[in-house]
């Protein structure tokens, strides 16, 4: 088992490698979940760029969504009480993304923390991106560890 430290710096390492957000984040997590590495990256590729770079959901939150699902979701569509209870999680880390980000927006994020001309040169990983996949990481070791 990982500490937390560790899944933030394997995070960003990910992150560092090139690897979307998304990616990142549930390459992170996929180990404990017995989820194969190739199948994780192909998953979790388009998530990247706030969704396929709409710059709409963060993607290394959409990451973190998915690592909720695979500790919390449900796998029998009648079980509503599991899905409720992972829709639940979902907002929690949503909400926590918030707090510190003031949005989970990305498009929002780039806009508060980079310039364009930032985004144009792709330095906006370094900027900011970065430290928000560092984030998302502790943030859902801390859900699924406790």
């Amino acid at each position: 088992m990982m500490t937390k430290q560790e899944a933030i710096d394997k995070a960003q390492l990910f992150f560092d490698e090139g690897y979307a957000c998304s990616q990142s984040i549930l390459l992170t997590f996929a180990g404990q979940f017995d989820l194969d590495e190739k199948t994780t990256k192909l998953i979790s590729s388009t998530f990247g760029g706030g969704m396929g770079r709409l710059r709409q959901m963060c993607g290394a939150v959409t990451g973190g969504f998915m690592v909720l699902g695979l500790k919390y979701g449900n796998a029998d569509p009648t079980d509503m009480d599991t899905k409720l209870s992972a829709y639940r999680k979902v907002r929690e880390l949503n909400h926590q993304v918030e707090e510190i980000h003031g949005t989970s927006n990305c498009s929002e994020i780039l806009k508060k923390f980079a310039s364009e001309a930032d985004v144009a040169e792709r330095k906006h990983h370094k900027i900011i991106c970065r430290k928000v996949v560092g984030d998302v990481a502790e943030k859902v070791y801390d859900m699924i560890n406790n």
